[in-house]
């Protein structure tokens, strides 16, 4: 591995230890719950879900879990009641 490749890796570490370096403008991530798939999605300032609770409630476990995943990651605005 050359010298370059090796300041790269290094400078990455860096980054993901300092949270404050991202904001996430979209994303989506597959939750295998129990029973099926059910994919989160990060769009227009919060997480959605497809599951029928979510559906009904605009907060779901899918969505706590990513919540929770992401560690304070994303903006106050997306954070769900149950935080």
């Amino acid at each position: 591995m050359n010298s370059g490749m090796i300041g790269k890796i290094e400078k990455a570490h860096r980054y993901a230890e300092e949270r404050n370096r991202f904001r996430f403008s979209g994303l989506a991530v597959t939750v295998h719950g129990d029973n099926d798939d059910h994919e989160v999605r990060f769009e227009a300032g919060a997480l959605v879900c497809g599951c029928d609770f979510y559906g009904h409630q605009s907060v779901c476990a899918h969505t706590m879990a990513v919540e929770r995943l992401l560690g304070g990651m994303l903006p106050e605005q997306a954070a769900s009641a149950a935080a």
